[in-house]
C-alpha cells in the first residue's frame, strides 16, 4: 500500500467531477489504486477552502481523508531546502514536498512546474 499526499489540484479536480457527477482522471484514479492511503495537509485544505462555494460541505468533505498537520521538522526541510536551491518553489509546494517527504509519501497532483523535481516522489494523475 502506498501513499499519497493529496495537492489541491486532484481534491478540486475530485470534487468538481463529483459536483458535475462524471467521472474523469482524478475518479479514474482512485479506481485504479484502490488500496492507496490517501493523506490532506494544511495546505491542501486551505487550497481548496480558499475556493469553496460551499465552505461547510467542502470541509466536511476533506474530513474523509487521513490527515498530516505541520510541525517545526517541516518548517526546517522548508528552509533549508529553499535555501539550497537555485530554483526556489512557492511557498505552499515548498510545504507539500517537506510534508510529502517527512511521510515518505508521494505527491499526487497535477502541477508538473511545481513537483518534476520530485522524480518517483510525484505523480500527476492526468498522465496515469
Amino acid at each position: 500500500m502506498s501513499r499519497y499526499l493529496l495537492d489541491s489540484s486532484f481534491v478540486i479536480d475530485l470534487f468538481n467531477e463529483i459536483a458535475e457527477g462524471r467521472e474523469g482522471p482524478a475518479h479514474r484514479w482512485l479506481r485504479a489504486h484502490p488500496r492507496a492511503e490517501l493523506w490532506i495537509s494544511p495546505v491542501t485544505q486551505a487550497e481548496v477552502l480558499e475556493g469553496a462555494g460551499d465552505f461547510e460541505a467542502v470541509r466536511a468533505a476533506l474530513a474523509r481523508f487521513r490527515w498530516q498537520g505541520i510541525g517545526r521538522a517541516h518548517a526546517e526541510r522548508v528552509a533549508l531546502d529553499q535555501a539550497r536551491s537555485s530554483r526556489r518553489r512557492g511557498e505552499n509546494d515548498a510545504w507539500q514536498v517537506a510534508i510529502a517527504e517527512s511521510m515518505e509519501a508521494v505527491v499526487l497532483g497535477h502541477d508538473p512546474k511545481a513537483f518534476d523535481r520530485l522524480g518517483d516522489a510525484y505523480e500527476d494523475h492526468l498522465k496515469t
